[in-house]
């Protein structure tokens, strides 16, 4: 989990140094933004061929590497001279890093017996839950008291403890063979393919305007392309580089698509918020990051209170009311408005990072339930990859709707203000006062107003579009609950595996 957390934790801390890190390089914060695409889509690509590379490498070896490489390229973006230098070496973090979850994810669940499988997931979601919440509040901290470059320079003492507990605690079980098989070349480049243009797609497409731009419909078409040759071919092969014959199993089908919709709502949320927080109520980007940082708070305190339950109850029904609880947290903030105080933010947060332990342990456990320890390595990737493809959909989604509700709702606040309504009348009065009272002239006082006014239609706007996500992302989490009856119960203590 201390590798994993490291790795997490680089997704999001860098967010907020955006900013200082484009003034700093002589770059737009728009050519900054490949610092984070260019992790990103290493990071997804590297996900689902982990379990090849395990065997390849041997697992200890793999995880030693990537933690290894991590580190030392985490220490050569702090180094870094240029905006290119810095891409360069965020694609080698990405891609070392991105082995680390699903690795130390196997491990866990290899280690332990199923009975206790819940607790080892309890502890290592900690890590998974609290880091996306936590990295922007370490990375403001860290950009404002001292320089962005010291949000890599952090990463050195976790990356050489990593490196020293894996070398002293971790190692291959007898069923890992190193260097076996054939190398699926063609698997691994139409993987690296659709993989890569989804990713570029998703995090550009609303800057591009979607499908109103040329390189989004190239990459929708290379996507498209390279999914469906991807699919056949490792269906086909002898020896694919990403094994899909484990969807077989429809308790892990589902779970994999619970954790895709799982990983929707719960990064398009975080994304969400923190532009809430700062757009509307004005909060400063470490403000902003305190603020968020209950529900990691509420997750510390949940996951390993359900670890520790978690073999002791059906696992689908904690399941059932860990979706409950989150969906009613976002219900929750779909009910704020622009007088919202601190409490009113921190009490929806905590319970949901509570409920997300109800969520995430549970659905990890069930779903690798029947997946063959063998085949836990391969199985584990592909759950991490559908997480990682859910939150980039998500956060695309609400970037993309928060555009789109705020020109919707505008435009229906602007043909309700005019000169025929009472309402608007009484409040042009009033700023006419406020404005002439300041020593403002008629001309200059009437410009002001109506300045004034559609500052307060914009901010109403926003907050009607904030409002309307919450409820879509509500939606996803009451429409997750019947897909619960797709998922078999989890062979009890002492029980066989079984191949559901």
């Amino acid at each position: 989990m201390f590798a994993t957390f490291m790795e997490v934790l680089d997704t999001t801390v860098v967010n907020v140094s955006l900013p200082h890190i484009a003034g700093n390089l002589s770059a737009s914060v728009d050519e900054a933004t490949w610092v984070l695409t260019s992790y990103l889509v290493a990071n997804a690509i590297i996900l689902p061929i982990t379990g090849w590379l395990a065997n390849y490498f041997g697992r200890k070896n793999l995880l030693m590497l990537s933690v290894g490489g991590f580190t030392i390229a985490s220490l050569m973006c702090g180094l870094s001279v240029n905006l290119p230098m810095l891409i360069v070496f965020r694609l080698l973090q990405g891609a070392c890093g991105g082995s680390m979850q699903p690795l130390s994810q196997a491990v866990l669940l290899e280690a332990f017996p199923p009975e206790d499988r819940g607790k080892a997931m309890g502890f290592w979601g900690l890590g998974i839950v609290a880091a996306p919440v936590l990295g922007p509040v370490l990375g403001g901290w860290l950009t404002d008291s001292y320089s962005w470059r010291w949000v890599f320079y952090i990463n050195l003492p976790v990356g050489i403890g990593a490196i020293i507990m894996t070398k002293l605690f971790i190692f291959d079980p007898p069923y890992i063979k190193r260097g076996a098989g054939k190398v699926d070349y063609w698997g691994i480049g139409l993987l690296a393919l659709w993989v890569g243009a989804l990713q570029i797609l998703l995090d550009k497409g609303q800057e591009e305007d979607w499908f109103g731009s040329n390189l989004i419909r190239t990459l929708f078409v290379l996507f498209t392309i390279a999914l469906i040759g991807f699919l056949v071919r490792e269906l086909t092969a002898r020896a694919p580089v990403v094994d899909l014959h484990v969807f077989r199993l429809r308790t892990y089908s589902t779970g994999v698509f619970l954790m895709t919709l799982l990983g929707f709502g719960l990064y398009g949320s975080l994304v969400v918020l923190p532009i809430w927080l700062q757009t509307l109520l004005g909060y400063p980007a470490t403000q902003a990051g305190l603020t968020l940082a209950p529900r990691g708070m509420g997750s510390m305190v949940g996951m390993p209170i359900v670890g520790m339950i978690a073999g002791r109850f059906d696992n689908r029904k904690l399941l059932a009311c860990g979706l409950a609880v989150v969906g009613g947290t976002m219900f929750a903030f779909s009910t704020m408005n622009m007088n919202v105080g601190y409490w009113n933010l921190f009490w929806p947060q905590f319970i949901q990072g509570f409920g997300l332990g109800l969520v995430f342990v549970p659905l990890t456990t069930v779903t690798m339930g029947p997946v063959r320890r063998e085949e836990m390595g391969n199985a584990t990737s592909l759950f991490n990859l559908m997480r990682n493809v859910g939150g980039s959909i998500g956060i695309a989604t609400a970037t993309t709707l928060q555009a789109r509700y705020l020109q919707k709702h505008t435009n229906y606040l602007v043909a309700h203000v005019t000169q025929s309504s009472q309402a608007t009348r009484h409040v042009e009065n009033m700023l006419n006062g406020f404005w002439s009272s300041g020593g403002s002239g008629p001309t200059q006082s009437q410009q002001q107003t109506l300045l004034s006014l559609w500052g307060m239609v914009q901010m109403q706007a926003s907050m009607l579009s904030f409002i309307d996500i919450f409820r879509i992302f509500t939606g996803v989490f009451i429409l997750m609950l019947p897909l619960l009856f797709l998922l078999k119960r989890p062979p009890r203590r002492g029980g066989p595996v079984a191949m559901h």
